[in-house]
């Protein structure tokens, strides 16, 4: 391989492997200082091979502050079909409610999610927690005190979002976003205090904002 073809097969690989969206100056460091006007071409090219044309299954996105490759969306059904095979659990209609509502209202209680659905958001927030799509950022300042809830960082990456601005109204988010199965999540209002206090004290509660 020539030196800038290496470069380029470098970042795709980094890419490849990265869990997350990978900061563009983040990528250049992996060359060095003398290499970076070379490595930041590479990369240029890189991003413009994955524009997402009809022959690659991938696309390189920019997304939480930084570049991933994805799937194309257009092969969303084929993916759908695999992961039914495959039997990989995907977000519950009671689990996507509830993470649009801390999207849209954030930061927001357990009690005034329970206000707008209904029924308890214990058991959700639990899964929620769980797969980091929500955190803790703290507790209000109201009698009780309860927890406040935000999304993180993995939620723009698991939507394919820049930031909370790129949210679709809020009438769309389950239309686009639409879930695979239903299930039940009525539960006890008083659960949610007990699961809070074991995801603060698991959970990463120094993470950044992303509102």
């Amino acid at each position: 391989m020539t030196e800038h073809s290496e470069m380029e097969a470098a970042l795709e690989a980094v890419l490849f492997v990265a869990a997350e969206p990978v900061d563009r100056e983040k990528l250049l460091e992996i060359f060095g200082s003398r290499e970076r006007t070379d490595a930041a071409a590479a990369l240029e090219r890189v991003v413009e091979r994955y524009r997402g044309g009809p022959d690659r299954g991938f696309l390189i996105e920019e997304v939480a502050g930084g570049l991933r490759l994805v799937t194309r969306p257009e092969l969303h059904g084929y993916l759908r079909k695999f992961f039914e095979v495959s039997g990989r659990t995907r977000l519950s209609m009671a689990a996507l409610e509830t993470l649009a509502i801390v999207g849209y209202r954030q930061p927001i209680t357990g009690p005034e999610i329970q206000e707008l659905r209904g029924v308890s958001p214990a058991g959700v927030l639990k899964t929620l927690l769980e797969k980091r799509l929500v955190r803790i950022s703290g507790r209000k300042k109201v009698v009780g005190k309860p927890f406040l809830y935000r999304t993180t960082r993995e939620f723009l990456m698991h939507f394919g979002l820049e930031s909370l601005e790129d949210l679709p109204p809020l009438e769309e988010f389950e239309e686009i976003f639409g879930p695979d199965t239903i299930e039940s999540d009525q539960q006890p209002v008083e659960q949610e205090q007990v699961i809070a206090e074991e995801a603060l004290a698991s959970a990463d509660t120094g993470e950044p904002d992303n509102s």
